[in-house]
């Protein structure tokens, strides 16, 4: 069964947790990203002006426990806020067109459906602005060229870069501190 789940939980496992969501986000094919740097070809906005702040993250992640971890490691109240999650490719392309978001943690492997597909529903429905970064366990270069071909501006290996996730969100969400478009 495909599941979004609402932006104040982290999903099936939160039940009864009083811990706030937290946004998710992955790492670049390039340290600094497909562009050379976080500010490249987008604008740093993708709700509109009047919502300066916090940066708000998509969640798209088909393992709980994953989803769950991603949540605890990247939000930051008043910075970083977790504002959809989804385990399936269906609930990820409703939740794009659903919610005001800035940044988008994707898994390739879902529930249901591909991140890859999700990439290609992007093409027509990406905010202005909006980041995508791609958290994978398949981080083979045949899916890194084709994740970066579909509009992923990150590209990083579970195993390996995870780290970088809240690395590159608090970037983010600095730009939007600062100002920078």
């Amino acid at each position: 069964m495909e599941r979004a789940f609402p932006a104040d939980t982290q999903g099936p496992s939160a039940a009864g947790s009083s811990r706030p969501a937290a946004p998710a986000s992955l790492e670049a094919a390039h340290p600094q990203g497909r562009d050379g740097g976080l500010g490249g070809g987008h604008d740093a906005t993708a709700v509109p002006a009047g919502d300066a702040l916090p940066l708000r993250v998509l969640l798209i992640e088909d393992s709980p426990l994953i989803r769950e971890r991603l949540a605890e490691t990247i939000v930051e109240r008043g910075r970083i806020e977790i504002v959809g999650q989804a385990d399936s490719e269906q609930a990820a392309i409703g939740l794009i067109g659903a919610t005001a978001w800035h940044a988008m943690v994707l898994d390739l492997q879902l529930r249901h459906g591909t991140g890859l597909g999700v990439l290609r529903a992007l093409v027509s429905m990406r905010p202005p602005g909006a980041r995508v970064i791609v958290l994978t366990n398949y981080a083979f270069p045949q899916y890194r060229a084709k994740s970066l071909a579909l509009g992923a501006d990150y590209f990083l290996d579970k195993a390996r870069e995870y780290h970088r996730v809240r690395e590159i969100l608090e970037a983010l969400a600095q730009e939007r501190t600062a100002g920078v478009h």
